[in-house]
């Protein structure tokens, strides 16, 4: 029994906690300020400590089943308590500010990863 419970234990230890957001930006934004946008989200990890890992990309689906979206950026915390630091940090706040008036629309996701 004990040795089912320490696996547990690791098992819970190991999940992290994944913040998916993806971008579909307004008509007309200009690819320099998307560029803009990419370049300030990439630099967040050098910026705040708590980004567990990072990456990022662009739609390359065949499904056509984007709805618009063309930016996924996946940020990864270990605990809850590192993405609460992450969401009002200013750094995050600053890139926010960069990208809001350009966004058409966001999505948001957060769940715990499970190997």
């Amino acid at each position: 029994m004990s040795q089912l419970r320490s696996a547990g234990v690791e098992k819970e230890q190991q999940r992290l906690l994944r913040h998916v957001v993806l971008f579909r930006w307004k008509e007309g934004t200009p690819a320099e300020k998307v560029g803009e946008i990419e370049r300030t989200f990439c630099e967040l990890p050098s910026k705040i400590e708590q980004i567990h890992t990072f990456e990022w990309g662009t739609d390359v689906s065949v499904e056509g089943k984007s709805k618009g979206m063309s930016h996924c950026f996946l940020v990864t915390f270990a605990s809850a308590e590192d993405r609460d630091i992450y969401l009002p940090h200013p750094a995050h706040e600053a890139f926010s500010t960069l990208a809001k008036p350009h966004v058409a629309d966001v999505l948001v996701l957060d769940y715990w990863g499970e190997a």
